[in-house]
């Protein structure tokens, strides 16, 4: 039966009621579960090219819009929230569950909300909402970290929002319109919505929030927060800025240059944060073509990152839950007393690294083409080089260092039921769709006329692995790879983080004293000039024999002429 509900009503509803189970855990769980589910059979019913809109000051509002663009998106937001909660259900009263569920939920509703917004207003709402419902993620870890991050968190996503508003009052000025579609890099209006997009996609320069926040949630906000913010980014550069050339050149350098980070990098969850940002530079990459294999290729990735990326933070979620620890020099021989968490954490690392049957290489194959077909070629060994350092980052690294490398003495049990459950749905349908790509293909936006499993690519890829893993093998054979030791990277928020804040306080310094040299300076003058008068004319009265009413008494003066000057003129 075709649906008429706003799919982020569903999750809205959803979550007024949420608090109210507080008190019935095995209640509050089924409902859980039970809203991405009935949200997902409302989107089915939702028929491609619905529009639900309404009147506002003049301007006509789409709060609902519904094409296979937004409908990809929405399948996969729901399947994203489905495998995050069910990971979430065992939280306890110590973990705050109330407030991560609800946050969790509404967080999950704006995502959906933004993705079917048709306009610009109703976009902006939900933007916004994403950062405030998010940011309570950070915040239940209650750590002094986690705290800083999320501030600065939200206050990045409240730029961005107030970025994209103005660019939409500057489009609504020029056009007359509200409406969100392609805009092309052509004017005021479209640079703003691209600076804010940018910013919430992790461009370089604009990404140390997800690197410095990702981390620093909880283990079960962060599988949310992997799902979500960055997703909505890609969707908004799909829909609006398609085709331009410069997304190819910021997708290739964001693919690039995290793997250096991520490679030192001894906190396995910001390892994880970097990777991401890697795989999204792909994605960018791919809108920045333009062309329909290209589009498809950038939000089938979208699609698969949720689900190997949500794997994989999901694994290191479970080893932080029950050891405490998140960094490589601390872990370590975990399979003894992990293996099901260990075989799905290597599922995550070889679909992250595009091994064939696995679903990463049916979406980021078609990317790799597309820059072949239309003649990239500079960029082509660029997003190869890419590709070989996922391999030994996320596909190598995060399971050896995790649960083999040294045997760190940590002996633990597995997670609780629930959370092997959302890995083991994650690991199946990262399966799944790298054996039926066909299955994923059919929800794209364009029409697919390719096939990832032709011998050229099946070849290509092969040769790569081998490549990066015998890279690998040899940078630790000449023991010329990084070690794995407590350390702090400087990333570029070190910039705000550090030196702005010593730059300022130095400047600050300066003018002080530069101002209180002034002042005393001035007043001196002041001070000698209103002596020799007194001692002239003799004191006249109170105003005259006190220093701090002669003072202000001469001021007034000074004033008042002032002002008649004014006058005058």
């Amino acid at each position: 039966m075709p649906s008429s509900v706003p799919p982020f009503l569903v999750f809205f509803v959803g979550a007024l009621l949420v608090p109210f189970l507080r008190d019935a855990p095995r209640l509050r769980a089924v409902w859980l579960v039970l809203i991405p589910v009935v949200g997902a059979l409302n989107v089915w019913g939702l028929q491609e090219g619905f529009e639900l809109q309404v009147q506002l000051l003049g301007y006509t509002l789409t709060p609902v819009r519904a094409d296979r663009l937004s409908l990809l998106f929405g399948y996969l937001f729901h399947l994203g929230a489905f495998i995050a909660i069910i990971y979430s259900l065992h939280l306890k009263k110590g973990d705050s569950p109330t407030v991560q569920h609800t946050s969790a939920v509404v967080y999950a509703g704006s995502a959906l909300g933004a993705v079917f917004a048709g306009d610009f207003i109703t976009l902006f709402l939900f933007w916004e909402l994403l950062a405030i419902s998010s940011v309570f993620l950070i915040w239940t870890r209650r750590t002094p970290a986690a705290i800083s991050a999320g501030m600065r968190y939200l206050l990045v996503h409240v730029v961005s929002g107030v970025t994209l508003l103005a660019g939409a009052m500057v489009h609504a000025h020029q056009t007359g319109s509200l409406d969100f579609g392609p805009m092309g890099l052509e004017g005021l209006a479209a640079w703003l919505v691209f600076l804010a997009v940018g910013v919430k996609a992790a461009f370089p320069l604009a990404h140390s929030w997800l690197i410095d926040a990702y981390p620093e949630g909880t283990p079960t906000g962060t599988v949310f927060l992997s799902a979500f913010t960055t997703k909505v980014a890609v969707y908004a550069l799909a829909r609006g800025f398609a085709g331009e050339e410069v997304l190819i050149y910021i997708g290739a350098f964001m693919a690039c240059f995290p793997i250096f980070y991520a490679v030192i990098e001894n906190d396995l969850r910001r390892t994880l944060s970097y990777s991401m940002m890697n795989q999204i530079g792909f994605m960018v990459c791919g809108i920045g073509i333009g062309t329909t294999l290209a589009v498809n290729g950038a939000v089938a990735h979208a699609f698969n990152d949720v689900l190997f990326k949500g794997l994989l933070f999901m694994s290191m979620g479970a080893v932080m839950y029950m050891t405490g620890k998140t960094k490589a020099s601390e872990l370590g021989g975990l399979y003894k007393t992990m293996p099901v968490t260990m075989i799905l954490c290597v599922v995550g690392a070889l679909s992250i690294s595009a091994v064939p049957l696995f679903n990463a290489f049916v979406s980021k194959s078609m990317i790799m083409s597309a820059l072949l077909y239309e003649h990239h070629y500079w960029i082509w060994p660029v997003m190869l080089f890419a590709s070989a350092g996922v391999v030994e980052h996320a596909g190598i690294k995060i399971p050896y260092f995790a649960f083999f490398a040294h045997d760190s003495g940590i002996r633990t049990r597995e997670p609780p039921r629930n959370m092997l459950v959302a890995m083991g749905i994650g690991a199946f349908l990262c399966i799944l769709i790298g054996v039926q790509p066909q299955l994923l293909y059919n929800l794209l936006p364009g029409e697919v006329d390719y096939h990832a499993y032709s011998y050229t690519h099946i070849l290509t890829q092969i040769q790569l692995l081998c490549f990066a893993i015998a890279a690998v093998a040899a940078f630790h054979l000449w023991k010329i790879y990084p070690a794995e030791i407590p350390s702090v990277n400087l990333d570029v928020d070190w910039v705000y983080r550090r030196a702005a804040v010593k730059v300022t306080g130095f400047v600050g310094s300066m003018v002080g004293a530069a101002d209180g040299a002034l002042r005393t300076a001035f007043l001196g003058v002041v001070r000698r000039t209103m002596r020799g008068a007194f001692r002239a004319s003799g004191p006249r009265g109170v105003l005259a024999r006190t220093w701090p009413a002669g003072s202000m008494v001469l001021w007034v003066s000074i004033l008042l002429s002032a002002f008649l000057l004014f006058q005058l003129f």
